[in-house]
């Protein structure tokens, strides 16, 4: 392949200063609310960048490029759905996280969940449900991403993607396990600025290549839409009647895992330092969503002008194909460079969150049954379980089939959105709501939502859609069987 060494020196040079970096970042650690929360104290540009970085991942430069280049123009509904989403999770919920995380000193999204219902008896339950979603579901989320990189490499240096998942947790694992949430955050920040320098360039200049080189395609978008088809064109992929509509809310149901359904992005909003924070980090992140969901679509788009639709083996390299054709090697290899970086940036994410839902929930509650530790041994067990979770997650890659990028994280993004987004909504909103419900929404939504996901039905209305409605009856039913009778702890002022 050429310029092979130019792309491999770039990669590795990239990678060295992240884990470097991260590994600085980690001196700053002093005991498990700095390894879990970055202290509390984390800027609101950072919170913002980091959560936009986590939230996108292999999903905008791999998975959603390649669901446009395949669709054409029906994506707009998954990238409107999942805008306003983050929009409203900024606007809305993330400053009332912030202010929870500390009133109730809540180190993680499930140990702020127990802590508003701590009169409950059903506060075990709860710590157990909400870690075994988090730890069943991020392994699948782990899965994708480096399925992504392996994908990724495979396309840059014909590696095998076995080699590729070993690269990225090779990278991941030593600065995740030393520096937590805080290194996390900061790596998180540089993969995104170039992730969004990827999402802006790539797709503007590759309007220019296709209008100005002849022989490809087309020499527009619109000329490529008209030629790969009606379906292509159609905002409704064909649909007609009643299932136009199922099809449009199906992708617009993205929003709800938004709305506090995200652990791995509510621990962000938890983790926010003041008030000014909140309101530099909410106009970062609604910026970077608008630009980063369009570049996404445009480049699936102009890959299609290029190449048509039938050209491309696996649609979810559109990206790295699309660069590599149209920018020279060097900012060619930068901008794969983002794909990879798009891969570590959620990949360490759920690696920190799933540590820290397990020893927070399970570990320290349950195993140790609460005793006080010294706060380095705590400290050091801590980091030992991160090293446990991530080398699981190295071994669930190799032994968990899977194909695409879009289909695992649809899937776990509804499996975790459905449950949590209806928790957190219910305990914001209504004072009667109970610890009990708090399980119920879990189970219900949870199990609800991965037996829909099974069944031939999913091809029709989506489970991100549907599973939401039994965890809203679990989570009112249950409320109003016990009447409402724990002792309210009053939410942050």
């Amino acid at each position: 392949m050429e310029n092979t060494t130019l792309n491999l020196v770039i990669l590795l040079l990239y990678m060295g200063g992240l884990m470097l970096f991260g590994l600085y970042q980690g001196m700053k650690v002093k005991n498990t609310t700095d390894l879990n929360m970055g202290g509390r104290s984390v800027p609101g540009w950072a919170c913002a960048l980091s959560e936009r970085a986590t939230a996108e991942s292999a999903w905008c430069l791999v998975g959603f490029p390649g669901y446009a280049y395949g669709s054409g123009l029906v994506s707009i509904w998954v990238a409107i759905g999942l805008a306003l989403g983050n929009i409203f999770a900024w606007t809305l919920l993330a400053n009332r996280m912030r202010k929870e995380a500390a009133k109730f000193d809540a180190q993680t999204y499930v140990d702020w969940v127990v802590k508003r219902h701590s009169k409950s008896k059903a506060v075990t339950a709860i710590r157990l449900m909400g870690s075994f979603i988090v730890i069943f579901l991020f392994a699948f989320y782990v899965e994708a991403q480096v399925i992504g990189g392996g994908k990724t490499l495979h396309t840059l240096f014909g590696l095998p993607v076995t080699w590729g998942i070993i690269l990225t947790m090779v990278v991941i694992i030593p600065y995740t396990v030393w520096g937590g949430f805080q290194s996390v955050v900061y790596t998180d920040c540089v993969q995104s600025v170039l992730m969004i320098f990827t999402l802006i360039v790539a797709p503007l200049y590759g309007l220019y290549y296709i209008s100005v080189t002849p022989g490809l395609y087309a020499s527009s978008i619109v000329e490529a839409l008209k030629l790969a088809g009606a379906n292509y064109l159609d905002l409704t992929a064909g649909a007609k009647g009643i299932f136009a509509g199922f099809m449009i809310a199906s992708n617009f149901a993205w929003i709800i895992a938004y709305l506090g359904g995200c652990p791995h992005l509510t621990v962000r909003f938890m983790a926010m330092k003041d008030d000014a924070a909140w309101k530099m980090g909410r106009n970062i992140a609604c910026v970077w969503t608008v630009l980063g969901y369009s570049g996404a679509i445009l480049i699936g788009l102009v890959g299609l002008a290029i190449f048509g639709p039938a050209n491309i083996a696996d649609a979810e390299m559109i990206m790295p194909k699309v660069v590599l054709k149209i920018f020279n090697p060097v900012l060619g290899a930068i901008c794969v460079t983002g794909a990879v970086a798009a891969m570590l940036s959620t990949a360490d994410s759920m690696l920190i969150v799933t540590s820290s839902e397990f020893s927070e929930n399970i570990l320290k509650p349950v195993i140790l049954k609460g005793q006080k530790l010294d706060p380095k041994k705590e400290l050091f067990i801590s980091r030992c379980v991160t090293v446990i979770v991530g080398l699981s997650a190295l071994a669930l890659a190799f032994l968990l089939p899977a194909n695409m990028v879009y289909s695992i994280v649809s899937f776990a993004w509804a499996a975790m959105g459905n449950p949590f987004a209806v928790v957190t909504c219910m305990t914001l909103l209504w004072k009667k709501y109970t610890g009990a419900a708090a399980f119920w929404t879990m189970a219900f939504g949870f199990f609800c939502t991965v037996f829909w996901q099974m069944s031939p039905y999913n091809a029709i209305i989506d489970a991100r859609l549907v599973g939401v409605v039994p965890a809203l009856i679990a989570g009112y039913m249950v409320t109003k069987m016990s009447n409402g009778g724990e002792e309210y702890l009053g939410e942050a002022e």
